[in-house]
């Protein structure tokens, strides 16, 4: 079963929601979020960027700026720009982009469930950014960004969900992006009872998309369970936000890659040892149509490359994987790419760019090739968190992402 918890969230007056709705924290850098916030003082990226209101060369791990998202985040209560709920409620959020529609349940997650794998992980975390998240936490009192988590869909929840939704909307607005956000609160007590109910059904949940807030969320339960000697599991602490949502609503584009250099080869030897591992195609279109089949762009030309037999193991859930056949098969043995996490010769570019962006990055000349990779599929990373691997860096991109700000979760009663 899974537990999920209603709490008393701390959201916009609704005349202020679009301008306070900002993207999550780790979409952009500093400077491009100083820019998107200098003439908007209620945008929550004065919370979960604070850096940005001090001078531009702050260190944006240094206590100064934790203490000023502290101020910002009480600046806007004081100001009447959120406000606090009365009683718990869960929180209904749909995104639309385009054609594409998915609805969540913004609700508290357990952290003995994470703990205790029922709510699975598919990537590592760094300290240093679990430190990050952890000091944000503590110093905000609150959960500011959410988790993002799925589950194989259950009927009785979509139901649920199309019968609450049929209300009018506490937010709907379209952001500047061309994304629409709506949500609703869900306070009646029948209606809370009957989602936490259907929740137990699900015996396991996933993390799609913020492995180092929810490990924040551990550090920080661990922290106040041993400061408090009345400690009874059912505190704030012991939940962390999260919007949740099925599995078959969920958009995952493809992760790209780009690369500076061919590893001192010629084109045409490059070209040789790529052969060896994959059956190559001059092509007018770079999209992959299916897994196990890339695009490359190189000298202005796209080429379809499809991984050989026996390149790859079949039953493998994590060598398996496109991006892991890429790494595997090219960007080690063939461009010296060992560790594509801390290599500066290579980048990931995000489906949402488009497929145009990879030509225009290698045109530049400051890139030389670029790879166009299939998406990962929900089913593979079910697989993975299934099996206790991980997946190799930037396999998922998920779109559309979740705003901040809509809703905050306090971690006080």
């Amino acid at each position: 079963m899974s537990r999920i918890e209603p709490f008393r969230a701390l959201r916009p007056a609704p005349e202020f929601v679009e301008h306070v709705a900002s993207p999550p924290y780790d979409v952009l850098s500093s400077d491009e979020a100083r820019t998107m916030a200098r003439t908007n003082p209620v945008s929550f990226l004065h919370v979960v960027k604070p850096e940005i209101d001090l001078p531009e060369n702050t260190n944006p791990y240094s206590d100064e700026v934790y203490a000023k998202g502290a101020e910002n985040l009480q600046r806007l209560i004081d100001q009447h720009v959120l406000l606090r709920d009365t009683q718990p409620a869960f929180y209904l959020y749909r995104q639309r982009m385009g054609n594409h529609v998915q609805t969540g349940i913004v609700a508290g997650a357990s952290v003995d469930e994470y703990e205790e794998g029922r709510i699975k992980k598919h990537e590592n975390t760094r300290r240093a950014k679990e430190d990050d998240r952890t000091r944000h936490i503590e110093a905000t009192n609150a959960n500011t960004g959410p988790v993002f988590l799925t589950y194989r869909a259950e009927r009785q929840i979509d139901d649920l969900v199309v019968r609450l939704t049929s209300a009018p909307a506490a937010y709907d607005f379209t952001a500047d992006d061309g994304i629409r956000h709506s949500l609703w609160v869900v306070d009646d007590p029948e209606h809370v009872n009957a989602l936490a109910q259907a929740f137990e059904a699900i015996p396991v949940m996933y993390i799609a998309d913020g492995h180092h807030r929810s490990a924040a969320a551990v550090r920080v339960r661990e922290e106040r369970r041993r400061a408090n000697p009345h400690h009874t599991g059912n505190e704030p602490y012991n939940f962390f936000l999260a919007v949740i949502f099925p599995h078959d609503q969920l958009h995952i584009m493809d992760y790209n890659r780009v690369v500076r250099d061919l590893n001192g080869l010629d084109e045409a030897t490059f070209l040789e040892k790529v052969r060896s591992s994959f059956e190559i195609e001059p092509v007018e279109d770079g999209h992959p149509n299916r897994a196990r089949e890339l695009g490359m762009f190189l000298s202005d030309r796209w080429y379809r490359l499809r991984a050989r037999p026996g390149t790859f193991p079949e039953d493998d859930p994590v060598r398996g994987l496109d991006v892991a056949i890429l790494q595997e098969n090219l960007l080690a043995p063939v461009l010296g790419i060992g560790d594509p996490r801390t290599d500066e010769r290579i980048n990931f570019v995000g489906g949402i760019r488009g497929i145009g962006e990879l030509e225009r990055l290698v045109r530049s000349g400051a890139w030389k090739v670029a790879f166009a990779m299939y998406p990962t599929s929900i089913e593979q990373l079910f697989a993975v968190a299934d099996a206790g691997k991980v997946m190799p860096p930037k396999s998922t991109w998920f779109e559309p992402k979740l705003r901040s700000g809509l809703i905050v979760r306090p971690l006080d009663e």
